[in-house]
């Protein structure tokens, strides 16, 4: 009841064209992810997480790996409307990006998942995804490898710690060093008023008096900063229906939350998603639809804001988005055990 109070009266304000003011409007992003008390984050964890990230074997057939929808080679999805899984089968869905994901209060566009640990554990049992019967088959995958357990002793200590509960805590505690701070807008906000341009400066106010705050704000762009774990910040989309977008991007065929709780009230309802590092995430939107950003902020303004912005607009938005864009982590492949030869089945 609360987060749909949240939502309406966010609607509200947005619908009255209002920028109202969020606490600390602009805020830079943390140098450091936030961690669970019960997953604080370490090297080994860290080595581990990010070599089941990679591995492919986490899926029926052995071919779709984390890294499959999501490469932090680049901009942290894969660039199609909508994912592939095992056996060529397409997902429903665009594929989130992983960077910044740490900061998120949920997670999955419909945030049915309230942690990174547990959306960690919702891909391998997808039936499109990678396939496998339950999870218990799939923690058995990284047992029958035995070059796996020195790593899992590392992470977690002796005994029986090869469970897929410490798996999920690795890939977390990978995905939470998968942050981009110092971007020209950190920068900028921090005090260095030459770090954005001029008309980065001015898109950053036209985003504020076109009402692009009022779901938009935060060190992540997607709600505010301090919501509890699991709950989500999330929205109607579209707000202002019958739109020649709706028809022409298909923005209403997913009902969106309401396929997890099955409540009237959360029909269309989606996280609010981050705008950092969007240069590099296209398509956009939860069905991938719209292929240009200059369309995504046209698309956004009128449905949500019922709002046309000039083309001036348009890409004074455009430029200041441009400077969320921060420097990405160096990443290397990572060296996974070897394979035993009866491992993988003709799944």
């Amino acid at each position: 009841m609360k987060k749909r109070f949240v939502f309406g009266l966010l609607g509200m304000t947005a619908l009255a064209g209002v920028v109202f003011a969020v606490e600390g409007q602009w805020q830079a992003l943390p140098e450091k992810a936030p961690e669970p008390a019960d997953n604080p984050t370490t090297e080994a964890k860290v080595a581990l997480g990010k070599m089941l990230y990679f591995d492919t074997r986490f899926s029926s057939t052995g071919t779709v790996s984390c890294f499959s929808c999501h490469n932090v080679m680049e901009g942290g999805d894969d660039h199609r409307p909508t994912s592939i899984g095992v056996h060529g089968q397409v997902g429903g869905r665009n594929a989130p990006t992983v960077w910044n994901s740490a900061f998120l209060s949920a997670q999955f566009w419909d945030g049915r998942a309230p942690s990174l640990e547990e959306q960690a554990k919702g891909p391998p049992t997808n039936p499109i995804e990678m396939g496998m019967a339950n999870l218990d088959a799939t923690i058995a995958r990284i047992q029958a490898i035995p070059g796996y357990k020195p790593y899992f002793t590392a992470a977690f200590g002796q005994g029986d710690t090869v469970t897929m509960d410490n798996a999920a805590k690795a890939i977390a505690a990978y995905e939470r060093t998968l942050i981009t701070p110092d971007s020209a807008y950190d920068r900028y906000v921090k005090g260095d008023k030459k770090a954005m341009t001029e008309q980065q400066v001015r898109g950053m106010d036209t985003f504020a008096k076109t009402g692009c705050t009022a779901c938009h704000s935060g060190p992540t762009f997607n709600g505010s900063a301090n919501l509890p774990m699991g709950q989500g910040f999330f929205m109607k989309f579209p707000i202002f229906p019958g739109s020649v977008y709706e028809t022409q991007y298909k923005l209403t065929e997913d009902l969106g939350r309401h396929t997890v709780t099955q409540q009237d009230a959360d029909k269309h309802l989606w996280r609010v998603p981050t705008l950092r590092n969007l240069t590099y995430t296209a398509p956009y939107f939860h069905n991938g639809a719209v292929q240009s950003l200059d369309e995504a902020i046209r698309v956004m303004a009128k449905t949500q804001l019922n709002k046309e912005l000039t083309k001036n607009e348009v890409q004074d938005i455009v430029a200041f988005l441009g400077a969320l864009d921060g420097p990405f982590p160096q990443q290397t492949m990572p060296r996974l055990p070897p394979t035993p030869g009866d491992l993988l089945t003709a799944n």
